[in-house]
């Protein structure tokens, strides 16, 4: 006969294995821990979400924060995947084979970095010196009538310069592409998120702001961009990102330490493949490689 201790004890562990067969505990689930840029999340939370259902036993946890925070991460070891819409600098891929990471670097996908403006905005086009006179510290351009044009609705034609916060990916590749080695101008508002920037422009007839072309709605206007002044413009869209003619045109990484192997390798592979491809595609960003979707 059972003493009342281990009568509750068996009670328990009956309860904890109906527990795990209804949950499907019979087999073991392996997380993989993804991290990274605001960019990448909703592409990446919708792979999560997809690949679920490829295979139950493979979870894989999304969160954002910036391309920076994600190689932080990596760097500590606390990631299986680190998302970025830049590269790696050298001194961070040091710095993580110092404490015993290899990076290995994976192009997942192309983006064309949108410049966004609000849809009352008679804007058409603009350059990327035009842009760096908007955004650099010491740039001449501080009113829309220094553009050419008069925007309905902004008082006193003031640019609200709208950009991210320096841990994101797009904030690096913008400043990189645009500025070279000068830093922004004072006096920008520095948005946490690409949905953000895209939601104050929206509203804020003055704006002029950037991120990804996966988070363009149809209340904004976006600007047709040449690499000089005078020159041929080029518009964002999936293609130009792809065949690289849109001048501020970036690829994707995901990147692990070392070469993925086991159901981080898996994973990757099939976010490769033809259905995960089309997945980025649907998201509005451009492939790694060609698919027909």
């Amino acid at each position: 006969m059972l003493k009342p201790n281990s009568v509750l004890l068996a009670s328990a562990l009956t309860a904890v294995a109906f527990l795990l067969s209804a949950c499907g505990g019979g087999q073991d689930r392996q997380v993989i821990q993804n991290k990274g840029s605001d960019t990448l999340v909703n592409v990446a939370q919708a792979w999560a979400e997809a690949y679920q259902k490829i295979d139950p036993n493979t979870v894989v946890a999304v969160s954002g924060g910036g391309s920076g925070t994600g190689i932080a991460a990596l760097i500590n070891g606390t990631v299986d995947i680190a998302n970025s819409s830049r590269a790696m600098k050298a001194k961070e891929v040091k710095l993580a084979k110092d404490r015993g990471h290899d990076p290995i670097r994976h192009v997942v996908g192309y983006d064309a970095l949108a410049v966004y403006l609000h849809a009352d905005n008679p804007l058409n086009e603009i350059s990327i010196p035009q842009l760096a006179e908007v955004y650099g510290d010491g740039g001449s351009f501080t009113k829309w009538t220094d553009l050419g044009v008069e925007v309905p609705g902004c008082k006193n034609q003031e640019i609200v310069v709208i950009s991210r916060q320096n841990n994101s990916g797009t904030y690096a590749y913008f400043r990189k592409v645009i500025l070279g080695i000068d830093d922004f101008r004072l006096g920008t508002r520095d948005l946490h998120g690409s949905k953000d920037v895209a939601e104050l422009v929206e509203k804020t007839p003055c704006a002029i702001g950037y991120s990804g072309l996966a988070y363009v709605t149809d209340h904004l206007k976006l600007a047709c961009v040449a690499q000089q002044t005078g020159g041929d413009c080029t518009s964002p869209t999936v293609a130009t990102a792809s065949n690289g003619s849109y001048p501020i045109a970036r690829p994707l990484f995901m990147y692990t330490s070392g070469e993925p192997e086991g159901y981080v390798g898996e994973y990757l592979s099939w976010i490769k493949s033809k259905q995960g491809q089309c997945i980025i595609v649907n998201k509005g960003y451009a492939p790694a490689s060609e698919v027909s979707c």
